[in-house]
């Protein structure tokens, strides 16, 4: 197949249009940097969602589901988890994976960096909380979240742009029975604007943040930063997927080979490339991207590019109460928060912990749908009825986020067996929860279930792990200042192609047990400051 080249004036390749590359773009092209990004997915305006529209419930099934398995849309590539207790979710596209997200917006705690020193596992991340904390304020206060100052879980009292998001019935119930317990909680931060902020509209509440913001309130990537990026100069292809990229002698990136979506295998040249593809889309690309000099795939020497993939395994405590608690509001986003027992306590028998959140449960479909495993059946006839009445707007999740320690027999490994539509490998996980996460989920669903009665739930549903709730895909390509154990320093530089960058969830060194959209732009903006500031530095001047 004969290569199209495309303008060589370029100073940084950037693939993929998310949350990190949509922070990378803005910065590096107002600094002055000629700035192309390509994209294998395309825009979204609030309108293509179904969310205020009837048949959104029914879209979510389909179109509009998060699972790339399962939606099947021209720019997904196939994913092989059956192996997996729990299913990957993305959404190719610009904004990544923001499109979809609840828009949970929290920060890492000061121990998820010191995890070896404070807990014996895992490894130190090569930076602390503070050393991140001015990128998260600068991103805060740049994509409009709302919050509520002074969470006493945090040793700072960080600020937000916009006021709180409204807790509702359903919260105000939960956070009586948090009250009682003495547990701790907070009015959740959220990615999503309370109130207009600058080109986006304040939240509606529909609740169908999960399938897209219909109004664009939430502070998806394609709103807070690829808008302005544009305006500042930087180019973003759409519809171009990258197959892989391209060293030269030297063993430094020249460029990536791109399908676009007319099938013509194109080429961008470039003299930095950065990749931001997610934790699961970038170690497809450095492994499909072999070569004489790197037989193992583009940045391996560590062997560990796809290793340690952490998922977060999330679990769900559903509370059934008397009294109507218009849990059908939005946003979800989260309403309230606990770091109740976030922090290491070796008397309950694992490391680490987890990040409660309290959540909507939706319209009248999804109180009558069903966990895999139950029986279908036991949702027809009468019981449809039956639960449909005792459980629509009656009903609250709390939702257990766990950290996922690094692992490195769970990973992303490719899969030539299974091609996108344009021929190119997907990719197969092999991922297995760990016994520490497993006492973990174990312990953290009994207490959920103590604060759902607390709050004077009438019922309680345990589902210890959520299948479809693999939104946090990490770890796969680690930072650290040793080449041999680690793929990125911790600015994203690869350690073994000077011009090469990686910053998206894939440098984490443990997973955390937050939410990691703040965590994943402060870094991308850190890093990417960093190659601004000693853009002379280069081993490939820029």
């Amino acid at each position: 197949m004969n290569i199209r080249q495309a303008p060589q004036d370029t100073d940084v390749l950037i693939v993929g249009a998310g949350p990190a590359g949509g922070v990378a773009a803005l910065e590096l092209a107002t600094r002055g940097f000629r700035v192309v990004c390509l994209e294998q997915g395309d825009w979204t305006l609030p309108d293509d969602f179904s969310g205020g529209k009837p048949g959104w419930e029914l879209t979510r099934l389909k179109q509009w589901h998060p699972s790339p398995n399962v939606r099947s849309a021209a720019s997904d590539y196939p994913i092989d988890s059956g192996d997996t207790p729990v299913e990957p979710l993305m959404f190719n596209g610009v904004g990544g994976s923001t499109i979809m997200f609840s828009g949970h917006w929290v920060r890492a705690m000061p121990s998820d960096f010191r995890v070896r020193t404070l807990d014996g596992v895992a490894e130190d991340w090569p930076f602390g909380y503070a050393d991140l904390r001015p990128f998260y304020d600068e991103v805060t206060h740049h994509i409009g979240a709302s919050g509520l100052e002074g969470d006493p879980a945090y040793p700072d009292s960080h600020s937000f742009p916009l006021p709180p998001l409204p807790i509702g019935k359903y919260g105000l119930a939960a956070a009586k029975g948090m009250d009682k317990l003495g547990w701790h909680w907070w009015p959740a931060p959220n990615a999503i604007a309370s109130r207009k902020f600058k080109n986006r509209d304040a939240c509606l509440r529909y609740g169908a943040c999960e399938s897209g913001c219909p109004v664009g309130a939430k502070a998806s990537a394609d709103f807070t930063h690829w808008r302005e990026a544009i305006d500042a100069g930087a180019v973003l292809v759409t519809g171009a997927r990258v197959r892989q990229l391209t060293v030269d002698n030297r063993g430094l990136v020249t460029g990536a080979e791109f399908i676009d979506r007319d099938g013509t295998l194109r080429y961008q040249a470039a003299e930095v490339t950065v990749l931001a593809a997610n934790g699961v889309g970038t170690p497809r690309l450095l492994l499909n991207s072999t070569s004489a000099r790197f037989p193992d795939g583009l940045a391996n020497s560590s062997g560990l590019v796809g290793k340690r993939l952490m998922i977060h395994p999330y679990a769900s405590v559903y509370g059934s109460y008397a009294d109507e608690l218009e849990s059908w509001y939005g946003p979800a986003g989260q309403s309230l928060q606990s770091m109740q027992f976030y922090e290491t306590d070796t008397d309950r028998g694992f490391v680490r912990g987890a990040k409660w959140n309290l959540m909507p449960t939706g319209g009248p479909l999804a109180q009558t749908l069903w966990e895999p495993g139950q029986d279908w059946r036991e949702a027809f006839g009468p019981a449809f009825h039956d639960r449909l009445r005792r459980n629509f707007g009656r009903r609250a999740e709390w939702g257990i986020t766990t950290e996922d320690l690094p692992e490195e027999h769970n990973e992303v490994i490719l899969d030539p067996s299974a091609t996108d539509s344009d021929g190119i490998p997907g990719v197969k996980l092999d991922y297995t929860i760990g016994a520490n996460t497993e006492r973990m989920l174990e312990f953290h669903v009994e207490r959920a279930v103590e604060a759902h009665l607390a709050a004077g739930a009438t019922s309680v549903e345990r589902i210890p792990i959520v299948r479809d709730s693999g939104w946090h895909l990490l770890g796969t390509a680690r930072m650290g200042s040793d080449p041999a154990t680690s793929v990125v320093g911790e600015h994203g530089r690869t350690h073994d192609v000077p011009n090469l960058f990686i910053i998206d969830g894939s440098v984490f060194v443990t997973s955390t047990g937050v939410n990691p959209t703040a965590t994943i732009m402060a870094i991308a903006l850190r890093a990417m400051r960093h190659l601004a500031d000693n853009r002379l530095n280069q081993t490939a001047a820029v």
